[in-house]
């Protein structure tokens, strides 16, 4: 009986994680089909407006809306900043005329509409949400 209520835990536990992992999927840059490979420092300097040309095309990085849990993990995994600090940087950077914060649109639809008919449209999705034909260009 223990045998069988130690597979029966084992089991659950297991169906939890299969259904959990699409929502752990990781965040992937995807761009325009213009735009080659990014590396992660050239994605850098693109999301704090250090770089606004790339290969001869002009970027025009996405943002999710702020606190939304996909825009908060892209800022962790590859910027490595809070929401908080990334907005602040954004506020001061523009406050000093150092430009605008990049675009920020309110769905993973709009981003995806948006980076397929936008040369130079760089952004980024939660893996699970890349259509087959979207250009990824950086997985970390």
């Amino acid at each position: 009986m223990k045998r069988l209520q130690r597979f029966l835990c084992a089991a659950w536990l297991l169906s939890l994680a299969l259904l959990a992992a699409p929502a752990m999927a990781g965040v992937v840059v995807v761009a325009h089909a213009n735009m080659h490979k990014l590396d992660l420092p050239t994605l850098q300097r693109i999301y704090t407006g250090k770089v606004i040309e790339v290969g001869g095309v002009s970027v025009s990085p996405i943002n999710l809306r702020a606190g939304q849990p996909l825009r908060q993990r892209f800022l962790s995994d590859y910027l490595q900043q809070t929401d908080d600090a990334y907005v602040a940087y954004w506020t001061v950077r523009r406050y000093v005329g150092k430009g605008v914060p990049p675009r920020e649109l309110p769905t993973v639809a709009d981003v995806i509409s948006y980076v397929q008919s936008t040369p130079g449209a760089v952004a980024y999705l939660d893996e699970a949400d890349v259509p087959a034909s979207m250009n990824v260009v950086l997985r970390k």
